[in-house]
């Protein structure tokens, strides 16, 4: 069976909503990407996460209850996983300014 042979899931709500949950757990170093670590992608989640809240403005009103809470948790989740990530970066930035060494004057 070659890669065009593999049938693709049915596009659902669901699916979108985790898709941009994949990817921007991806993006938050939640998930690896790659074995090489990059460190997040701060800029590139809080667009995933944009993309999520304007999908809940959006389906107001049109969505079942079990679909307004997946998007509405995982909402939640990247939030706060991204105000970690935004902490854990500056804390990082602010360690690998205080080692670096004071130019010879």
């Amino acid at each position: 069976m070659s890669e065009s042979d593999f049938p693709l899931p049915p596009a659902t709500f669901e699916l979108l909503v985790f898709s941009l949950k994949t990817q921007c757990e991806m993006r938050l170093g939640v998930l690896p990407i790659a074995e090489e670590e990059t460190g997040p992608d701060l800029p590139a989640a809080r667009h995933a996460i944009d993309m999520l809240a304007m999908l809940v403005e959006k389906t107001r009103g049109n969505l079942s209850l079990e679909e307004q809470r997946l998007i509405e948790n995982s909402l939640t989740e990247l939030r706060f996983r991204y105000v970690q990530a935004s902490e854990e970066a500056a804390k990082s930035r602010g360690a690998g300014a205080a080692a670096a060494p004071e130019p010879a004057s």
